[in-house]
Order: C-alpha cells, then sequence, then structure tokens
C-alpha cells in the first residue's frame, strides 16, 4: 500500500486541501474542529486513499474530477498548525495560492460559508500559525460559519464546545454540499463552489423541513 502511494503521488498535487483542527477524541466534535469535519467529509465523498500518517499530521490523497487533491490534518495542535502545513508545502514546491484552509469561522452566521485569498488571521490561532510558518499570508481560506457567541470572553469556551445537538439540521447538510462542491474548489472557481454549497445546503434543509425532520 505504502508503495502505491508513493507511486501516485509523484509531483505535486494539483492542490493541498487543509482542515484546521485539534487532534484527539475529545476535540473531535467541537466547533473548533470544523474543518477537519469538513476534509473528513471530502475524503469520505470521493473516496479517497487511506489517511496515513505524514508531515506531522495525516495525508491522503482523492481524486476531483480528475484533479489530483492531497487532503492533510495536521497532527499539531491548532496554534501549531503551520508547523504541520510548511512541511507539505514546501516538499512538494507548491506555490501559496494553491493552498486551500479549511476552518471555523466565528464572524459569520452559522453554516454560512465564504471563500477567501489571502487577509488577517482574524485572532483564528491556526491561521496565525499558518502565516508565520509560511511566511505569507496570501493562501486561500474557506471559512465556515459557527456563529458569535457575543462576548469576547465567552468565545474560547464556545469554539472548544462540541455543537449543539440542534446544529445537525445545517450542519451535517452543510458538510455534505462542501464534500459534493468540492472539485470546483479544486478548479479554482471559488464563486463556483460558493454558489453550489449553497444552493445544495437549501434545499437539504428543505427536504428536512418537507419530512419533518
Amino acid at each position: 500500500m505504502f508503495g502505491r502511494f508513493r507511486r501516485r503521488s509523484e509531483g505535486a498535487p494539483s492542490r493541498l486541501f487543509v482542515g484546521l483542527g485539534n487532534p484527539g477524541p475529545r476535540h473531535a466534535r467541537n466547533r473548533h474542529n470544523l474543518g477537519f469535519m469538513a476534509i473528513d467529509a471530502i475524503a469520505a465523498r470521493w473516496r479517497a486513499e487511506a489517511w496515513r500518517r505524514r508531515f506531522r499530521g495525516e495525508i491522503a490523497e482523492a481524486d476531483l474530477d480528475g484533479r489530483r487533491t492531497l487532503l492533510m490534518k495536521p497532527g499539531t495542535f491548532m496554534n501549531e498548525s503551520g508547523r504541520a502545513v510548511a512541511e507539505a508545502v514546501r516538499f512538494y514546491k507548491l506555490p501559496l495560492e494553491r493552498l486551500v484552509v479549511f476552518h471555523d469561522e466565528l464572524d459569520l452566521a452559522p453554516g454560512k460559508v465564504r471563500v477567501k485569498l489571502g487577509g488577517g488571521t482574524a485572532g483564528h490561532n491556526g491561521l496565525r500559525s499558518l502565516a508565520a510558518c509560511l511566511g505569507s499570508s496570501d493562501f486561500r481560506r474557506v471559512r465556515i460559519g459557527i456563529g458569535h457567541p457575543g462576548d469576547r470572553e465567552r468565545v474560547v469556551p464556545w469554539v472548544l464546545s462540541d455543537f449543539a445537538e440542534a446544529d445537525a439540521s445545517w450542519l451535517e447538510p452543510l458538510l455534505e454540499a462542501i464534500a459534493e462542491a468540492a472539485p470546483l474548489l479544486a478548479a479554482g472557481d471559488d464563486a463556483g463552489f460558493m454558489n453550489r454549497v449553497a444552493l445544495l445546503s437549501r434545499k437539504a434543509a428543505e427536504g428536512a423541513v418537507r419530512s419533518g425532520r
């Protein structure tokens, strides 16, 4: 299996998709782990190869409609995510515009998704670590809204707590929509990706209402 992976991985991937989160089962359903959840959903939808340890994290390769994409979950904690990602970027000599980072976003309403190239880190420890280790913040981000608790003092417990049961009504359809639309993101069609995610999420929500779920 390892030999097959090495043969398939010769040369740089089309894109490196990175999910941000904290490792370990205790954090698995935290709001701060939404990036991991998105990457796991993409891996499942596109039948990525088995996860394996590399670059201080876990990686898996997926074919997104003909574009070889490397999926990654850093094995470091959030505030050191950049160490793992920088190793992969340097190994493949990837230009930063081919790095796509999925992360939770306080400043977006729950379930909203926006794609952004570059910009500040807005206090997000994972983004701050990436910018420091890469020497630049000129990478693409998929900002996935979790909403703000309304008080700065409540931010840390908010992001480090699990999603509520009621959140399942929008969270699961959203993750499925992100996974379904991922090839558009791999092709560099950010606007098409956002539109597709919004459309799929809305259809899923309407279907849930009709079925009484």
